[in-house]
């Protein structure tokens, strides 16, 4: 089998801290081989190109003529939100199977046309969602399908960092990224719970968005990456979302970079269902577990199992990250026509519902969906 020629559309902090680590695996694999660089600053692209892609990789600063390429069949969009729409629909069309990094897009409107073009063109488009692919993530999502937890009707969807403000990029910038905390990281913690809960049917939603810690400095912000400038600070530092499901069921999403409060937790989920609970803690409260909760034989019970146990190669000689196994889904897709992990229709709900905790804080209403 051929390997999949790939292109490569963004080459800043999430092309080189996952997609590319991913892909030179890939490559190793023999599964994979990246043969054009773009981005606007050519030095970057140039980097990238040198350390990740083929001895005669292109380099370009215009998406549009590296798309020109008919031999590439697989895109990988890491650029900011605001442009993820617009490359990803001119892949498509150009017959590209895409992988675009989270989230989605920075509305629901953008979002829609990304489905509608993958729907039209009948390639494949799927969202960094990487979390999904996380041993704790994965054992929730077995214990869902499995019946145990019974019907899940309130959930937490947690994003909580105390100070850990990313001050490099674009981050900041509310025109590139379209938010701050809440479309950054509360999208990862809103897609692993809708999808563990297999629920994707939003009736009403209410949020409330804050601007409170972005400007106090004073004697230094005690930020994890240094101190950020608060003219610079132009999105949210908090964000809430009271989401409400067409089935009754309740959501409380919760996200911050900056926030005075020790429960800190990220892309992790709490589920309530009628016969036991999940959550993504350990026993003494720290994240990167699974405990399991309820009652049996009249007494209340707390399973742990053991998440270090089991784990999988993702090539000869490397354990194998979220990222890794990202793309890894992402290709054998293409090359086996096996199912996708992220279905872009998944990925709009995750939008629709951020969009709306935006607007419901906006306007001081709830946001109703159709």
């Amino acid at each position: 089998m051929s390997k999949v020629r790939v292109g490569v559309i963004g080459c800043g902090g999430i092309a080189n801290g996952k997609h590319l680590p991913a892909l030179k695996n890939l490559a190793a694999a023999g599964t994979v081989e990246v043969v054009a660089f773009c981005d606007l600053i050519e030095e970057r692209a140039k980097k990238a190109a040198a350390e990740y892609g083929t001895e005669d990789a292109k380099v370009y600063t215009d998406y549009k003529e590296l798309l020109k390429d008919e031999t590439i069949e697989a895109i990988h969009v890491c650029t900011p939100n605001r442009s993820h729409s617009f490359i990803t629909v001119d892949a498509l069309h150009a017959g590209k199977n895409v992988i675009c990094e989270k989230p989605m897009a920075i509305n629901s409107e953008e979002a829609r046309k990304m489905v509608e073009a993958a729907r039209e063109t009948g390639k494949l488009l799927t969202i960094g969602y990487q979390n999904r692919q996380r041993p704790e993530v994965q054992y929730i999502k077995k214990t869902c399908e499995a019946g145990d937890l019974g019907e899940v009707y309130y959930a937490k969807a947690h994003a909580i960092r105390r100070r850990a403000v990313p001050t490099w990029g674009v981050f900041l910038n509310e025109y590139e990224q379209g938010g701050g905390p809440l479309i950054d990281i509360g999208t990862h913690a809103l897609d692993i719970t809708l999808w563990t809960m297999n629920n994707y049917k939003p009736k009403m939603v209410v949020g409330s968005v804050y601007h409170k810690l972005a400007d106090k400095i004073g004697d230094g912000t005690g930020n994890a990456w240094g101190d950020w400038d608060p003219k610079e600070f132009t999105v949210e530092d908090s964000a809430f979302g009271y989401i409400v499901m067409e089935n009754g069921a309740t959501i409380v999403l919760e996200s911050a970079w900056a926030l005075n409060s020790l429960d800190v937790m990220e892309a992790a989920t709490t589920l309530c269902g009628d016969k036991a609970g999940a959550d993504m803690r350990t026993m003494d409260g720290k994240k990167g577990g699974v405990r399991i909760n309820g009652i049996k034989h009249g007494k209340q019970y707390v399973e742990v199992p053991d998440m270090q146990s089991g784990g999988v190669d993702f090539y000869d000689g490397a354990s194998a990250k979220p990222g890794d196994l990202e793309q890894k889904v992402f290709y054998d897709a293409i090359t086996k026509g096996t199912p996708l992990c992220v279905l872009p229709e998944q990925a709009f709900v995750v939008t629709q519902i951020l969009e709306a905790i935006y607007e419901s804080a906006k306007t001081g209403k709830p946001v109703y969906f159709d």
